[in-house]
């Protein structure tokens, strides 16, 4: 009965936190409500909800509006639903920096274990894109790749032929928990969430600043909270969306800020495999990211097989390979110059 009155990316949202909960074998019915928070991020999937209430006010008229229509609107829908489905009464919110919100959603529930306000905290994002105003409106901005004759090696982050993302759809949601907690029930711990770098460039509403100034100042914030030093870093997973000018401007950004020891570092982007899936990438790739350091593997950036000369890094081309990981950094931008670095190391 609920799930027929939800959008998709509710959907998406629900299923993912369940999941996480699932892994960390919390029982949420042994926890105090209170001392449990959701966090949302997400950029466009509640405007399904106001597409379809648009269409069915013409359609149909005033009497035959679905009050639900509404409530999958909101644009805080999905914290909202995950915290009834929960039972949890800790803060409940959503986050939306466009294509940052999933990792700004995470970094914070970091600040909000921290500061003491949750001793766990479900944080993520869900996107659902594939509705046609949404799919053509990307369309229409030439965002999106063209190659339609082998989806499956269309979008080539860092790679002399690319042009452009493939949307994607899905959630990524996580349990972030205050280290003492996890401890006292020897919880399964992937990672150690360190910090989280946040900047907005104001340069320009689409267009990232040339020189990368956003992302420099994003993982300065991110090392200067987790008391790092550059060198320490290990991986880099990028925003790496396969466009012209994102490729080449979070490459010459890693570059200036951190001078001899960017050919050092391993990178990847890992959106060929996922699509581009806008709010929840941030939250999904984080997850790919701690299990990176889990696994001592770093995920390789499919469909690089022809490196642009500006692209010069080593972004782990078609294959993984084993690495041991203490340091991560995962890297999201959105619309209007939002800049986001989450640090991610391994838990000792």
């Amino acid at each position: 009965k609920v799930a027929r009155r939800l959008d998709l990316s509710l959907k998406y949202g629900i299923a993912a936190s369940m999941l996480a909960i699932r892994d960390a074998g919390i029982d949420v019915t042994n926890l105090d409500p209170k001392r449990v928070g959701v966090v949302e991020g997400t950029s466009m999937s509640n405007d399904e909800g106001a597409f379809r209430a648009e269409s069915s006010y013409h359609k149909e008229g005033y009497r035959r509006m679905s009050p639900f229509l509404l409530f999958n609107a909101y644009c805080g829908g999905g914290s909202g639903e995950i915290a009834l489905h929960l039972g949890s009464r800790g803060h409940a919110l959503t986050v939306c920096s466009g294509s940052a919100s999933g990792n700004d959603a995470i970094g914070h529930a970091l600040n909000l274990i921290r500061e003491d306000e949750a001793e766990i905290v479900i944080a993520g994002g869900a996107e659902a894109t594939f509705f046609p105003p949404i799919f053509a409106g990307f369309c229409k901005t030439k965002v999106m790749t063209s190659q339609n004759e082998e989806p499956s090696n269309a979008m080539k982050p860092f790679d002399s032929r690319r042009d452009g993302f493939l949307l994607g759809e899905g959630s990524g949601y996580l349990v972030i928990e205050d280290l003492s907690h996890a401890l006292s029930r020897g919880a399964k711990i992937y990672a150690e969430i360190a910090s989280h770098g946040r900047c907005a460039e104001a340069y320009h509403s689409v267009s990232p600043h040339p020189e990368g100034l956003g992302i420099q100042h994003a993982i300065y914030q991110a090392l200067r909270n987790a008391h790092l030093l550059p060198e320490e870093v290990d991986y880099i997973n990028f925003h790496g969306t396969a466009t012209h000018s994102n490729d080449i401007v979070e490459t010459r950004g890693v570059k200036t800020f951190f001078g001899s020891h960017a050919k050092k570092l391993k990178t990847s982007s890992t959106k060929p495999v996922t699509g581009h899936l806008l709010g929840g990438s941030g939250a999904v790739e984080t997850v790919i990211c701690a299990m990176a350091i889990k696994t001592g593997t770093i995920p390789p950036t499919a469909n690089l097989t022809d490196p642009d000369p500006d692209c010069d890094l080593d972004y782990t081309p078609q294959y993984s390979n084993p690495f041991p990981i203490r340091t991560v950094l995962n890297l999201n931008s959105g619309f209007g110059g939002k800049n986001s670095c989450l640090l991610l190391k391994k838990f000792e």
